[in-house]
C-alpha cells in the first residue's frame, strides 16, 4: 500500500485499518516511509484525530516496534510514572527517589526536551558524569542495588516512537490526543513495569490547555494501559504556573534536592507527595492515608535524599553535587526582570516562560540544538503575589549575553499585572482510574 494514499484517506477523516496503520509504522521504522510522508500523516492526524480502536493499534504497533523490556530480574513491584509535560517539572527527581525509599522499585525510562517543556534526561545530564545511557545489566543492577534507576529512551525500545518523538517536536504536531497517548503508553508497555501512574498536565504551560481535554487524554491512556493489563491510573495537576521557581535543567535539579531535603516550593512538595503516594498505592503498599505517610517520611528522615544521590553514583554522576547543589556549575551571565508596575501578578502564561527559558539556551529549537544546562529562570514573584514597580519578578540566566533581549521580551508578554489578587488555583484536579474519573477539587 502507498503511503501517499494513507496520508490522503486521513486527511479525508477517514478510519485507518490495523494493517494500514502496521505497514506505516513498520515503514518508517525501516526507513521506507521517509520524514516529508510521515510529517504529513502527522498534521493529518492532529487535523483529523483517530478513534480509539485507531489509537490503540497505534500505541501497540509503535510499541512493538522495538524491543519489549522484561523486568523480571528486578524484585518486586516495579512502577512508572510519566509526565504529559511542563514547565519546571521535576517531578520524577523527586517522587522516583520517595518511592524507591518507601521499599517499591521503580525503573523508569525518561525522554528529552520537547517543545517549550524540559525533558527528565536533559536535567539529569547536567549533573557531572552522569551517564543516562546503560545496558540492561547495568539498569537492572542499579534498580536492584539503590531502588531505582532513570535512563533515556534506549535505541531499541519503541524506535517508532523515538522516530516520531523528533518529528513531532519539529512540525508542530505535538499537541494531538492520539499522537501523545500513542507515545506515552508505547513506550510505558513496552518498559515493562507493573503499575502506571501518569501525571496529566492541563493549562497554558501543558500540551493539553483544557481540564477537559486533559480529562480525556487521561482516560485514554489509563484505558491502554488497563487494556495491556497494567495497573494504571492518572492525576490531572495544574500546569497553568510553572511548577516552583526554577526552570531550565542544572537549576531543576537543584529545586529537587531542595524539596528532597523538606525545603521545597509548597507547589512542588505538594505535586510531589500526590504523585509518590499515588505510584505506593498502585504497588498495594496501603490505604491513600497510609502512602501519604510513608512518603512524608520518606523525605523527613532524608532516605529519599540518599536514594538519588545512590542512583547518580551507580550511574557514574557526581554525587556531591546532590548532597551540595551548590557545586553546579553556574550561569555566567543573570539578568534582573523588573515589575513595570504596582500590583497583583493575576497570569504566568507558563508555555512563553518556557519559551523564553529554551530562548536563553536551556531548551533546543531543533533537533540538533545544543543544551546550555546552566541556562534558565529564577521565578522571584509567582501568580497571587504582590509586587511593586521596579521590583525584581525573576532572573534569567545564560551563556550567551546576546540572548537576553529576546528571552527577556518573551518572559515579559508571559506575565500580566493588575489591581487586584486572583482566586488561588487548584493543584490537582482530578484522579482518572479504570473506575472512572474522582473530582478533588470539592
Amino acid at each position: 500500500m502507498r503511503m501517499y494514499d494513507l496520508i490522503a484517506k486521513k486527511r479525508n477523516g477517514e478510519i485507518l485499518t490495523e494493517e494500514e496503520i502496521r505497514s506505516m509504522i513498520d515503514g518508517y521504522v525501516k526507513g521506507e516511509v521517509p520524514d516529508y510522508q510521515m510529517s504529513a500523516m502527522l498534521m493529518a492526524i492532529y487535523l483529523k484525530g483517530m478513534t480509539d480502536t485507531e489509537t490503540a493499534i497505534l500505541t501497540d504497533a509503535v510499541a512493538h516496534s522495538g524491543d519489549m523490556v522484561d523486568l523480571t530480574p528486578i524484585e518486586g513491584i516495579k512502577v512508572d510514572k510519566h509526565s504529559t509535560g511542563g514547565v519546571g517539572d521535576k517531578t520524577t527527581l523527586v517522587v522516583a527517589p520517595i518511592v524507591a525509599a518507601c521499599g517499591v522499585k521503580v525503573a523508569k525510562m525518561s525522554g528529552r526536551g520537547l517543545g517549550h517543556t524540559g525533558g527528565t534526561v536533559d536535567k539529569l545530564e547536567s549533573i557531572p558524569g552522569m551517564r543516562t545511557t546503560l545496558t540492561e545489566e547495568e539498569f537492572f543492577k542499579v534498580v536492584n542495588t539503590t531502588g531505582l534507576s532513570v535512563i533515556g529512551q534506549s535505541g531499541n525500545l519503541a524506535p517508532g516512537d523515538k522516530k516520531l518523538y523528533a518529528l513531532r517536536d519539529v512540525t508542530a504536531t505535538v499537541e494531538s490526543i492520539p499522537l501523545i497517548a500513542a507515545s506515552i503508553m508505547s513506550k510505558k508497555l513496552a518498559a515493562g513495569s507493573d503499575c502506571i501512574l501518569l501525571d496529566v498536565k492541563t493549562g497554558s504551560g501543558a500540551f493539553m490547555k483544557t481540564l477537559e481535554d486533559s480529562v480525556t487524554l487521561a482516560e485514554k491512556m489509563v484505558a491502554i494501559g488497563e487494556h495491556a493489563g497494567k495497573k494504571t491510573m492518572a492525576l490531572i495537576t495544574n500546569m497553568d504556573i510553572p511548577l516552583g521557581n526554577l526552570i531550565g535543567n542544572s537549576l531543576e535539579v537543584i529545586e529537587a534536592v531542595e524539596t528532597l531535603k523538606g525545603r521545597g516550593p509548597k507547589d512542588l512538595t505538594e505535586v510531589c507527595l500526590n504523585l509518590a503516594s499515588g505510584m505506593l498505592w498502585l504497588a498495594g503498599k496501603g490505604t491513600p492515608e497510609e502512602c501519604m505517610a510513608m512518603a512524608e517520611k520518606a523525605i523527613a528522615d532524608g532516605s529519599a535524599l540518599n536514594r538519588l544521590a545512590a542512583m547518580v553514583k551507580a550511574q557514574g554522576g557526581d554525587p556531591s553535587v546532590i548532597l551540595d547543589p551548590s557545586l553546579f556549575a553556574k550561569a555566567p551571565f543573570e539578568r534582573e526582570v523588573k515589575a513595570v508596575k504596582k500590583g497583583y501578578l493575576v497570569h504566568m502564561n507558563t508555555e512563553q516562560c518556557g519559551i523564553a527559558s529554551s530562548m536563553l539556551g536551556a531548551g533546543r529549537v531543533t533537533k540538533e540544538s545544543l543544551i546550555d544546562y546552566t541556562a534558565g529562570i529564577a521565578l522571584k514573584k509567582k501568580v497571587g503575589q504582590e509586587v511593586e514597580e521596579g521590583e525584581t519578578i525573576a532572573v534569567l540566566y545564560t551563556s550567551k549575553q546576546e540572548l537576553f533581549d529576546a528571552a527577556e521580551e518573551e518572559f515579559v508578554k508571559a506575565v500580566t499585572i493588575a489591581d487586584g489578587r486572583p482566586e488561588p488555583e487548584p493543584l490537582i484536579y482530578a484522579r482518572v482510574t479504570r473506575e472512572g474519573v474522582k473530582n478533588l477539587i470539592g
